[in-house]
């Protein structure tokens, strides 16, 4: 029986990669167009083009032709042993590029060819140019001064602010930074205080005389969190300014440029409207693909001051890039030696076994993870896969069992804040370790363990949904969480942070339940325990960076599931994503 994922239409290289399960459709399909639209015949290129669209959608921004055949994965996630022949030579591969019509050379080359070679690195045009775009705005705007603020004052507004001698001198570095300089980013761990210091940044804005702040997220559950952090940071604040930070409204990337599904420009402010701030503060920039990034650049005034924050330690966006790791790493060349970046290194949050777990994985000391997994913590456990998962079902039907009442009662409020009790993450989406399955087995223990659960059908009280695409119309954007209930009779969702009415199920677009989700879909969220599941040693998922995304969702608990030897790869293995970005910065 032929295998549905295989085409009858792929021939020649790309044919044999294809029928070894590394190259899909979906990366055939343009490169066929591409060299066909070009009249090119070598099917190397028609290879490295497919390589290219197969890289970006693994969230690599170019292809780096001296790397590809390292680590190749195939439909599965697993490796795939590519027989050395089939391999181009690298010489004649980078000498079939340089000569083919497809394919514009260097930063000046012809900007109307798909594909671009820089060095050893093949783009799509599209994402080379989205590339040029950040980085010529990042290293204007880095040269950009605001108005001159008299320093004496400028150290009396910090002395207030960050009273010595206890104060964070990193905190208080960003804020001067934030005064006098066009961009600024702010990265740190979860902790860290970078909530507090976004807070006492806008008190000194709104010191200098600074009237139009934008704040913004990728996520709607992002965008609510910024809001909740910061009406609470804002407490600690001069009265005089207090009022005016906790007032301000945190929006959606997409909300804040104004998104215009199926219409061109895809959004309302772009290079010929831009936004109307004067400050544009950008959390949880992790998650923040480098389309979006560009987006946000071209849309910016020419005056206005962009302070990005955020993790770089975390997992990087779905979409390609990683753009703050990239700012974070970079030199700045071209910027006079000044480099926007300011690191917050005191933790405030993070204390006690939770804190040294998570520093333990972000510097990949793998002997005190997995000494601290080991030791009996309560607030940390590890559990062999094979072994019967008992506290996790304890902990999912108890839960369960609550936002059901709370759902039945028609208690939107307290089933929402609930959702946020305990996750169970996954690297996978699917497959024995994927959060498909472990949502299946969820609602199995719900099912059997508390009356009446689900006897609504598809939409039972209680069931958690996550909206997986935006839906303006309904004011709802990807990563927006919500729950069923029934209380009126007829089932409606209900969504965090009030971004919007309850809505019948029949009006929403794609959603999923959130019994379990990907580690990459958590990204934006805390949660008071979270219990993880580890995929096997062989998993090209299983990195530092998606161990340590998950440990620090959780607030006071976390629960692993999985073998010491996944746990041990996890920390010594770092996801890389190829990008032009950190060089050319």
């Amino acid at each position: 029986m032929t295998d549905p994922a295989l085409s009858i239409a792929a021939s020649g290289l790309v044919g044999e990669f294809h029928a070894l399960g590394v190259l899909d459709w979906a990366d055939l399909h343009p490169a066929r167009q591409i060299t066909r639209l070009y009249r090119e015949s070598d099917e190397r290129v028609q290879l490295a083009t497919a390589f290219t669209v197969r890289a970006l959608r693994a969230g690599s921004v170019c292809l780096e032709l001296d790397r590809v055949r390292n680590g190749v994965t195939g439909r599965d996630d697993e490796l795939v042993e590519i027989p050395d022949e089939l391999w181009p030579d690298p010489d004649g591969w980078l000498a079939a590029l340089r000569h083919s019509p497809a394919v514009a050379h260097g930063s000046d080359g012809d900007v109307t060819r798909p594909l671009r070679l820089i060095d050893h690195k093949l783009y799509l045009t599209r994402y080379w140019e989205q590339e040029e775009q950040v980085r010529l705005s990042l290293q204007r705007r880095t040269l950009t001064r605001p108005a001159e603020v008299d320093p004496v004052l400028l150290d009396t507004w910090l002395d207030e602010l960050f009273p010595p001698p206890d104060a964070d001198p990193d905190q208080r570095r960003a804020a001067a930074q934030v005064a006098t300089s066009g961009v600024t980013v702010l990265a740190g761990g979860p902790g860290t205080g970078k909530t507090t210091t976004i807070a006492r940044i806008l008190a000194l804005l709104f010191r200098q005389g600074v009237q139009r702040v934008a704040l913004t997220a990728p996520t709607g559950k992002a965008a609510a969190r910024m809001d909740e952090a910061l009406r609470q940071a804002a407490d600690a604040l001069p009265a005089d300014v207090a009022n005016r930070v906790g007032g301000l409204t945190a929006s959606t990337l997409h909300r804040l440029l104004g998104a215009q599904p199926h219409r061109r420009p895809a959004f309302r402010h772009n290079r010929d409207n831009p936004l109307p701030h004067d400050v544009v503060i950008v959390d949880e920039l992790s998650m923040v693909s480098l389309t979006m990034m560009a987006r946000l650049t071209e849309a910016l005034g020419d005056r206005t001051r962009l302070v990005l924050v955020g993790d770089p330690d975390q997992l990087s966006s779905v979409g390609a890039g990683a753009v703050l790791s990239d700012l974070t790493q970079a030199s700045w060349r071209g910027t006079e030696g000044h480099s926007p970046v300011v690191r917050l290194r005191r933790n405030y949050r993070f204390t006690g076994v939770l804190g040294e777990l998570a520093e333990a994985v972000r510097s990949g000391d793998a002997g005190t993870v997995l000494a601290l997994a080991t030791a009996g913590h309560p607030q940390l456990t590890l559990t062999a896969p094979d072994q019967p998962q008992d506290e996790l079902r304890a902990r999912v039907v108890h839960l369960g069992r609550d936002i059901h009442r709370s759902a039945l009662a028609g208690d939107a409020a307290t089933a929402l804040r609930l959702l946020d009790r305990h996750r169970l993450l996954c690297a996978h989406r699917h497959g024995p370790h994927g959060a498909t399955t472990w949502a299946r087995q969820a609602e199995f223990w719900l099912r059997a363990s508390v009356a009446g659960f689900g006897a609504e059908g598809d939409w039972y009280a209680g069931r958690p949904v996550l909206v997986t695409t935006n839906q303006p119309d309904w004011g709802l954007y990807n990563g927006d969480t919500g729950v069923v209930l029934t209380g009126t009779g007829r089932p409606l969702v209900h969504f965090a942070g009030g971004a919007t009415r309850p809505l019948s199920p029949e009006l929403l677009g794609p959603i999923q339940s959130v019994d379990a989700l990907t580690v990459h879909k958590s990204q934006g969220s805390q949660f008071s325990a979270v219990t993880l599941v580890l995929p096997d040693v062989q998993s090209p998922l299983l990195t530092r960076e998606l161990l340590y995304t998950a440990v620090t969702r959780a607030r006071d608990a976390v629960h692993l599931i999985g073998t010491p030897e996944a746990l041990r790869a996890a920390v010594e293995r770092t996801a890389r994503r190829a990008s032009g970005l950190r060089e050319r910065l």
